[in-house]
């Protein structure tokens, strides 16, 4: 059990022993099914905690210039790149990171490939099977009009000498069902030419550690397609699934409001600048000792600190009156949420911390004004 007195509040506060758990099944999952799984930064990114992901995996995955460094850098690894635009400024950084570039168009490709010749990296460019099971448009890749990818009409019987991959990512917190009817769909309208490929790239959004997943059937697809194209090497990039319930985000009650009957528990977090998923996805969020809706005696919207008037969740409810000082703990908050936090409003940042194995607490970081200041020039 962590002791969160050990940890500043706020605080995002992974713990080692859940992050090596899910780390286990995923290296399970990569040494049966004969694939690479790799780790994208666009869902996590905490470096200090790189030592723990290298004892299972090798690679990660970058969008980025920075993330692509980050990669180098400190996960110690080229990165396999894949952004939607790559300019001439960062082009040369990108190939210094990265072991494979995946481009999203072919005018793109055209455009960068012959300086990565000599650098020996994989191209790969990425492809749209225009089928995904993702609801929310707004996390759609495969949504109509994307900016993501080429349709099978829009490649050339021979692909241009240089392009040694595709990449396809069409899910979100998906099922191994859904990859399963996606196959079908990139099968259909790609596998002709598969043959002048040497690796494909399905992408993010496996969530192999939900407790539902079924990995048998996971293993056993990605068998069958390594068994229909021996030649190629299968890569999976997942962000979500690494760090799935993993650690939480904590925070107090500073103050208890009330207008027109519906009492409002303002805490010393954000939902818009510290947990945005709750707000876009909507991503909804698990409170520690309570549960959403108004069935029970004490209800509250939580609140955060911040001046948009949407910054909210609620209704929760409570078996007791909560007080100011109060710890609320929102649980699994350690993907997708301090990738895209902000500082909007100036708002205190949370700490970001391990708790270890042998039941240490590690700081990683705590935010200052310095922080803040210096974003903003």
């Amino acid at each position: 059990m962590v002791d969160f007195s050990q940890f500043p509040s706020p605080c995002y506060i992974m713990e080692e022993d859940l992050l090596r758990k899910n780390l286990d099944l995923i290296r399970n999952v990569k040494e049966q099914a004969g694939v690479e799984i790799i780790l994208a930064f666009k869902s996590f990114a905490m470096w200090r905690s790189f030592p723990i992901f290298r004892d299972y995996i090798e690679h990660s995955t970058a969008s980025s210039v920075y993330e692509a460094r980050l990669a180098l850098e400190e996960f110690g690894s080229k990165a396999h790149t894949y952004s939607p635009a790559y300019t001439e400024d960062d082009f040369p950084e990108i190939m210094r990171c990265s072991s494979h570039i995946t481009f999203n168009s072919l005018l793109q490709f055209h455009r960068f490939y012959s300086m990565t010749v000599k650098e020996g990296i994989s191209c790969g460019i990425r492809i749209n099977p225009e089928y995904s099971e993702v609801e929310t448009e707004l996390y759609n890749p495969c949504a109509p009009g994307t900016r993501f990818g080429l349709t099978a009409d829009l490649l050339p019987d021979t692909l241009p000498v240089g392009i040694d991959g595709f990449h396809c990512h069409c899910h979100c917190e998906s099922s191994s069902f859904e990859l399963e009817h996606t196959l079908q769909h990139i099968e259909e309208k790609f596998s002709r030419w598969f043959s002048q490929i040497k690796w494909l790239n399905l992408g993010g959004g496996h969530l192999m550690t939900r407790k539902d997943y079924d990995t048998n059937h996971l293993i056993a697809l990605l068998k069958g397609l390594k068994s229909r194209y021996p030649h190629l090497q299968i890569i999976l990039e997942p962000g979500s699934a690494f760090t799935w319930q993993t650690g939480v985000l904590t925070s107090e009650v500073v103050d208890i409001v009330e207008s027109r009957g519906i009492k409002t528990a303002i805490l010393n977090v954000s939902f818009t600048c510290h947990m945005p998923d709750c707000l876009e996805m909507p991503y909804q969020p698990t409170v520690r000792g309570a549960e959403m809706g108004d069935s029970g005696p004490y209800i509250y919207r939580l609140g955060g600190n911040s001046c948009l008037s949407g910054d909210y969740m609620g209704n929760w409810s409570f078996d007791h009156e909560l007080q100011i000082g109060e710890r609320i703990v929102f649980e699994d908050m350690i993907h997708y949420t301090m990738v895209k936090t902000n500082m909007f409003n100036g708002i205190h940042h949370p700490a970001i911390a391990l708790w270890t194995s042998d039941v240490k607490a590690i700081i990683y970081k705590q935010f200052q004004y310095e922080d803040y200041r210096d974003r903003m020039s």
